[in-house]
């Protein structure tokens, strides 16, 4: 089957390739760091979590354990074939009309960071249009200086090495970013847009949607607590 792949993006490697350039057998490798815990305390035990960019489960599996009902959304049917014990929808993140509320709305994977400002807006509006009324959005930020000081590498304490290996201008505010991950038995590369925010310019682009910070649940300010702003 031939993929559309979305403009600006590329992957590498063995095994299916997503439209943003993510390898699927990738993704079943790589850990769960602790994301899940820093989400469990954010929202109440037992919340619907909907959960935008599931990929195949890393954190939906994990969320599942922790009691959590969750409903899954990934443009990518390959990635979805992975995902045990939740519900599943395919489609893209920015068009998706469930007519459905959740208590939580889970926009990870600085997905905010798309390239492409139309997407970033229709994935913040459905957040918004799907968090139910005294419910939550969590989103997850890039790290401050994510997009310097590269090339850059990270070795797993499970075997394998992540590179950031450049991020370069693409204009109007858009890099082109390159990252490589080395296992014993395999190499995949994704290339990928993303477009750097300030807190400032994160914290407008929520307001456009509707949203507004309720607080920043790590240290770093990269996962973030975000409410509709009326409540």
């Amino acid at each position: 089957m031939t993929i559309e792949m979305r403009e600006g993006y590329e992957g590498t490697g063995p095994g299916a390739i997503t439209p943003d350039g993510c390898a699927v057998e990738l993704y079943t490798r790589l850990p769960v760091g602790d994301e899940p815990d820093i989400i469990a305390s954010a929202v109440p035990a037992g919340a619907h979590i909907l959960e935008l960019g599931s990929g195949v489960g890393r954190m939906t599996h994990a969320l599942l354990e922790r009691g959590f009902t969750v409903t899954a959304v990934d443009e990518s049917a390959e990635m979805l074939e992975r995902v045990r014990g939740a519900r599943t929808i395919c489609g893209a993140i920015e068009t998706l009309d469930l007519d459905e509320k959740f208590d939580v709305v889970m926009l990870a994977s600085f997905l905010v960071h798309a390239g492409d400002v139309e997407v970033r807006r229709g994935m913040l509006d459905v957040c918004r249009s799907h968090v139910a009324n005294g419910g939550c959005v969590l989103i997850q930020r890039e790290g401050e200086n994510y997009h310097s000081d590269l090339p850059r590498e990270r070795v797993d304490p499970s075997g394998f090495t992540v590179r950031m290996l450049s991020a370069e201008p693409v204009g109007d505010g858009v890099n082109s970013v390159r990252a490589e991950y080395v296992f014993p038995d395999a190499v995949w590369t994704q290339t990928f847009l993303a477009r750097p925010l300030t807190q400032e310019q994160f914290e407008e682009a929520l307001a456009e949607a509707g949203l507004k910070v309720d607080r920043y649940l790590t240290e770093d300010r990269v996962w973030v607590r975000a409410v509709p702003a009326e409540a």
